[in-house]
């Protein structure tokens, strides 16, 4: 397997080939590293960059010297699957490195394209580019950084290069999971002791902590990954059962009705079944509605009542998401019941249709600084015109509003409340 590298700096990798689990792809699976300068491919005096064209400050590697470099290094290692680094580019990630692991064993070359300065001329990434790639929203002085960085990565899928395949079949984000913690000798350092289980001897208890610890930890700190990998039923499980619970509530008290005026909304049966369903979908442990007028409970209850009655007949899944539904009369005695089920006060997590001041504002990437709390999240959704600013004022953060491309901002509550679950707790198919 041969790996070519043009770069603008070659002195750059001397250490970095020479060392550790690179230099034994080298010398015991055979890969071949050629690094090249772009300056290698230049006449005597001729630069490898040129102005940015049009108004832009910055220098730009110019289109020949990459077609030369192409040439080249194709005539010496044969056809090159080719990939230039750029923030343009597709995200790397592990799947991304499995990917391209398996383009090396089956291309025999590949070559690396590190552009510095302003990046390289458009023209030679739409003529050669077989792969653009990014190893994250942030920008770095070159892209030898990220050529190392991916090599790295696409060294431990080579055989022979690590010492036990295990170790890279359960590496973190091999699956949906990060790895587990590991410890060593000593037993104890600085008041803080190897987990008991890990020394037990009970091979198949070791290895259930382990995974559950994974589990935790992935959906904790790096839920957008889980999301987006976590495939199987069992796997599914595993996730729902780490991530926090969750419930929500809609408020037809305390309420916007009209411009400034705050009041009471009407229930409709819509959001009742609509709510439920979606709740029944995410996982929402219990759909609170919120009504303190008599005429309105009654109205709710009767709706439930069917369900609970007669429902199963009629539709089993509707009766089966419905019978999460439970009537309360204020927002104070939803927090009081969901403190008596989990032993804690929930987070409150406010909605709004517009930007308000009031708590503090998250996106829909912050699971993390939500869930770290230990607590229950209890999302609470506003009829009419919206949550009050005294109802918005009790919460602890704030979702902002959902928004497209467009002018247009009016979805009804039914439709926010699936949206904005789909967001925090939905599957991302890739």
């Amino acid at each position: 397997m041969k790996v070519s590298i043009i770069t603008v700096f070659p002195n750059l990798y001397t250490e970095f080939l020479q060392t550790s689990l690179i230099k034994r792809a080298h010398e015991q699976s055979g890969v071949t590293f050629d690094v090249q300068a772009f300056s290698s491919f230049c006449q005597p005096k001729e630069h490898i960059d040129g102005p940015i064209a049009g108004h832009g400050a910055g220098m730009v590697i110019r289109p020949e010297v990459v077609e030369r470099a192409v040439i080249a290094q194709e005539k010496v290692h044969g056809p090159a699957y080719k990939i230039f680094l750029t923030p343009q580019g597709k995200k790397f990630d592990q799947r991304m490195a499995l990917q391209v692991a398996q383009v090396l064993q089956e291309k025999k070359h590949i070559a690396f394209f590190a552009g510095r300065y302003e990046g390289i001329d458009q023209r030679a990434h739409d003529a050669y580019a077989d792969l653009e790639l990014s190893i994250g929203d942030f920008v770095l002085m070159g892209g030898d950084l990220p050529v190392m960085i991916i090599i790295e990565a696409l060294a431990r899928y080579i055989p022979g290069v690590v010492g036990r395949g295990e170790s890279v079949e359960k590496d973190s984000f091999s699956g949906p999971f990060v790895d587990f913690p590991t410890y060593t000798a000593p037993r104890s350092w600085q008041d803080r002791e190897i987990p008991e289980i890990l020394l037990s001897g009970n091979h198949a208890a070791m290895e259930t902590w382990r995974h559950e610890y994974a589990v935790k930890k992935s959906v904790m700190n790096h839920f957008g990954w889980v999301r987006s990998h976590c495939k199987t039923k069992e796997e599914t499980k595993q996730v729902a059962q780490a991530i926090p619970a969750h419930y929500c509530a809609l408020m037809h008290s305390d309420v916007i009705v009209q411009q400034t005026l705050v009041g009471t909304s009407s229930v409709t049966s819509i959001d009742v079944h609509d709510i439920a369903r979606s709740s029944r979908t995410y996982g929402i442990k219990n759909y609170f509605v919120v009504t303190p007028l008599i005429d309105q409970q009654k109205i709710v209850s009767k709706i439930l009542q069917f369900w609970d009655e007669s429902g199963v007949a009629y539709n089993r899944n509707r009766a089966d998401a419905v019978s999460k539904v439970e009537l309360k009369d204020s927002l104070a005695n939803v927090v009081a019941v969901i403190e008596a089920q989990e032993g804690k006060k929930p987070v409150i997590v406010g909605t709004s249709a517009k930007k308000v001041e009031g708590c503090i504002p998250i996106s829909y990437n912050d699971q993390a600084l939500v869930w770290a709390q230990g607590r229950p999240v209890l999302f609470i959704f506003g009829t009419a015109q919206g949550l009050s600013s005294e109802l918005i004022k009790q919460c602890d953060y704030l979702l902002g509003p959902l928004e497209g491309f467009s002018d247009f901002n009016h979805l009804s509550v039914r439709s926010a409340a699936a949206i904005i679950f789909d967001r925090w707790l939905g599957k991302i198919e890739l």
